[in-house]
């Protein structure tokens, strides 16, 4: 019986895993040679880049025009399957050039990582939380001294009492710039770190602390007037 259960799949070569699942999945000989095909991506870099690689995969590449962003020109690459797609795009930029095109802004790159705390006197606990603001910075942004190199790092401590099913508890949200990156590994970090730390502080236990999705800190806008004789 077949079995998914491939015992040190990662450790073989792209061609040796490739024949594994040529196996399993009984693949003839041309589908072995589609799926070895490369474009662009060598097999050699792609491997480094995910894990249990078998082949590369290709998709059309298309040139929205008409852009015009912040009273600047642009070509937008697009990279899909779905025709009419980059034809709309274009159309629509085309429309939004009679009335000068698209404008855009953006907030700083700033993340949130919320700590939950419990059984303390929440009231309480916030004002010591935020008496101690400077060193809770401090631990933080010892996590990662290279992101504060780069101008970034844990900026600010916010903490807030919140009514739940569970009664009232203490939210507490480590506002981190986190440059170019996506966050997740410096914020979650910075709030393990300082998990230990808040407990110390508020004589309460932690239980969450991760990064938060609500990237209320971190928005970018875009928009665009539409002339209504250029949309018919």
């Amino acid at each position: 019986m077949k079995s998914s259960r491939i015992e040190g799949f990662y450790k073989f070569s792209v061609e040796e895993r490739l024949k594994k699942v040529a196996e399993f999945a009984e693949l003839g000989e041309e589908d072995e040679k589609t799926l070895s095909k490369t474009g662009s991506l060598p097999l050699d870099i792609a491997n480094r880049m995910i894990e249990n690689v078998i082949g590369t995969f290709e998709l059309p590449l298309g040139i929205a025009t008409n852009f015009l962003i912040d009273g600047k020109d642009y070509l937008i690459p697009m990279v899909i399957e779905e025709p009419s797609v980059v034809a709309a795009a274009s159309n629509a930029a085309k429309m939004a050039r009679f009335k000068g095109g698209f404008k855009t802004s953006s907030t700083g790159p700033r993340m949130i990582g919320q700590i939950q705390v419990v059984d303390t006197n929440p009231y309480f606990a916030r004002l010591e939380v935020l008496a101690h603001k400077d060193e809770i910075l401090e631990k933080a942004n010892e996590q990662d001294p290279m992101l504060v190199s780069l101008g970034g790092g844990c900026v600010d401590v916010e903490a807030r009492v919140i009514n739940t099913i569970k009664g009232e508890m203490l939210i507490i949200h480590l506002v981190v710039d986190v440059r170019d990156a996506m966050g997740a590994n410096a914020v979650n970090t910075m709030a393990e770190a300082v998990a230990p730390l808040i407990e110390k502080i508020t004589g309460g236990r932690v239980y969450l602390r991760i990064i938060s999705n609500l990237a209320v800190y971190r928005l970018a806008r875009a928009y665009a007037i539409f002339d209504k004789d250029a949309i018919g």
